[in-house]
């Protein structure tokens, strides 16, 4: 148990030091590597558009008819709008978009690199002066950290559409009714951090995702592990650092 526990503490380190590595790197690689940044900010966003847009649609829908049942119930109908909005843009819409980038691209990247791994390509690489860090892993996690923004306001969008298709079809409201109403209670001091926050989601899940890849052992069957590791360590990141970041949020903008 003491040689486990020791081990995990070397391992948060070694991760600790390759993160740092990685963001010190991040400025010259949007100089230097700009090409390879944009090729991987559309391997993010653009390939993600549409399972984004179909989440964010199916979670408008449901939220909608889960909560006017319940609304319609004790008379509080008109409400709807404004606290489904502020609950989709608040926290669901950041927390989808993170989560969904952390499933595709934590196994893509970890599966990727360790792929690489076991061609012996990080070895040629370093062989030949090309640190993989600053030539591999920035130019993935300023993608990741830029695109999970753009995602999470597609989200957003898309939910508060499905919740407006679901209100006219069922509803009271007129589209404009719904759409005063669902501004209410909405400032921008919520929105724009709830957003925001998003970037170091996707930084976070880049930069895990790469580091399970680069340590994957030279197997197969090592990099199908390092993809499944990829995810789950990507996940729970995210759920860490909605944790940590959302009470500072409420601090800062109070």
């Amino acid at each position: 148990m003491v040689a486990r526990g020791v081990r995990w503490i070397e391992a948060f380190g070694s991760f600790l030091d390759f993160a740092a590595r990685a963001c010190g790197s991040a400025p010259s690689a949007v100089v230097h590597r700009f090409g390879e940044v944009v090729w991987q900010f559309e391997q993010v966003a653009v390939k993600s558009l549409p399972i984004v847009l179909g989440a964010g649609l199916s979670v408008g829908l449901v939220t909608w008819l889960q909560t006017h049942r319940l609304l319609v119930t004790h008379g509080a109908e008109s409400t709807l709008p404004s606290f489904l909005a502020v609950a989709v843009l608040v926290e669901i819409g950041p927390a989808l978009a993170g989560l969904l980038v952390a499933s595709r691209m934590g196994a893509g990247l970890a599966a990727e690199l360790g792929s690489m791994v076991l061609n012996e390509e990080i070895d040629a690489r370093i062989v030949l002066g090309a640190d993989p860090v600053p030539t591999l892993v920035a130019p993935r996690a300023i993608a990741c950290a830029l695109a999970v923004p753009l995602l999470t306001v597609i989200i957003d969008a898309s939910a508060l559409l499905g919740s407006l298709m679901a209100e006219l079809a069922a509803g009271k409201s007129s589209t404009v009714l719904f759409c005063n109403r669902a501004l209410l209670f909405l400032r921008l001091s919520d929105v724009v951090p709830a957003t925001l926050k998003t970037a170091v989601f996707g930084l976070l899940v880049a930069l895990v995702a790469c580091w399970t890849g680069l340590n994957a052992d030279r197997t197969t069957e090592a990099v199908g592990h390092a993809a499944i590791r990829g995810v789950v360590r990507a996940n729970l990141v995210v759920f860490a650092a909605n944790v940590v970041m959302v009470p500072c949020i409420q601090v800062l903008t109070q």
